[in-house]
């Protein structure tokens, strides 16, 4: 009896130590927040202005950009889930940022200049330029921190932040068929070009629907090998390569056989191919409300505050 209670303590305690992490494009039902509610399709504009708003404003709107998302995150996901995505997110684009600014303009050219010093000709030295500019922010060693490399370095880790962080967010509050209304919704004028948006979308359908799966196969498999608690230390090269060539070999093949499934599921339920033929059942009441409108306005203003710190901000 007692055997038996620790058993299920122990399955128990692994089952809250996998929900603690979800991943990137899981969705997550509860808490129920204002995202949820929100429009897919403006959900989609959204990600593509902050897709093209990094790249193309002044320094201090990308890392506004960067803040508001941290903060908005904090906000709607659970603590488990914006702890794990943000430490990601942060670390990938701090890596971005360091190195490519100390590489874009790091090392200086050792110019030699082919004309005589001022002294030399009697003239007067160059006076010094303006006080309050300098190319140079700072030098670590042989490497310099300059305004090109700011530059450089800020666009490529704001880009990559609020692009990661963006959809984790619109995956994390949107369900699959939400997003598949949405982008049906605009590439619908498309089929007149002879576009298959219908395959598009069914593919889209199930790519969102099989990375979960994915996932929990990951997880399965990993939990099989802790359980079994493998000493490392007296295992081999060979025999640490062949379990996780076992592990790759369990996982695909575990794939595979959902793969297998769902094509099943799918020829039972009457899908013989053509995607035009069969109904893919999406959101069906689709409606703008108060928090749609208020989003749109958001965006309206992001997009000003871009174009005016264009203009008039140096």
């Amino acid at each position: 009896m007692s055997f038996t209670h620790r058993t299920i303590a122990t399955s128990s305690q692994i089952d809250f130590g996998c929900d603690r992490q979800p991943p990137f494009c899981q969705y997550v039902s509860e808490p129920v927040t204002f995202l949820h509610s929100l429009d897919p399709r403006i959900k989609l504009v959204w990600l593509l202005a902050l897709v093209v708003l990094p790249a193309r404003s002044h320094i201090i709107l990308r890392f506004g950009l960067v803040i508001y998302l941290a903060i908005l995150s904090i906000w709607i996901l659970p603590r488990h889930a914006w702890m794990d995505q943000l430490g990601r997110a942060s670390l990938i684009s701090g890596i971005l940022f360091i190195m490519l600014g100390l590489g874009a303009d790091g090392v200086p050219a050792l110019v030699q200049l082919r004309t005589p010093p001022p002294a030399m000709m009697g003239l007067s030295n160059i006076p010094a330029s303006l006080a309050g500019y300098s190319y140079l922010i700072f030098k670590l060693g042989p490497l310099q921190f300059t305004r090109k490399g700011l530059s450089v370095a800020s666009t490529a880790a704001c880009l990559t932040f609020t692009v990661f962080q963006s959809a984790s967010l619109c995956l994390t509050t949107t369900t699959p068929e939400e997003l598949a209304f949405a982008l049906r919704w605009f590439m619908l004028p498309l089929t007149h070009l002879g576009v298959p948006v219908a395959e598009i979308i069914l593919t889209l359908m199930l790519s969102l629907r099989f990375i979960s799966l994915v996932f929990d196969e990951v997880r399965n498999v990993a939990l099989g090998i802790v359980s079994r608690r493998i000493d490392w230390q007296q295992l081999t090269v060979v025999e640490t390569i062949d379990v996780f060539f076992a592990y790759f070999r369990r996982i695909f093949k575990n794939i595979f056989g959902h793969s297998e499934q769902i094509s099943q599921a799918m020829i039972a339920r009457g899908f013989r191919g053509d995607c035009n033929t069969h109904k893919m059942y999406l959101l069906s009441d689709p409606s703008i409300g108060i928090a749609d409108v208020v989003s749109l306005l958001c965006l309206a203003g992001v997009i000003g505050a871009a174009v005016w710190s264009d203009y008039f901000l140096i």
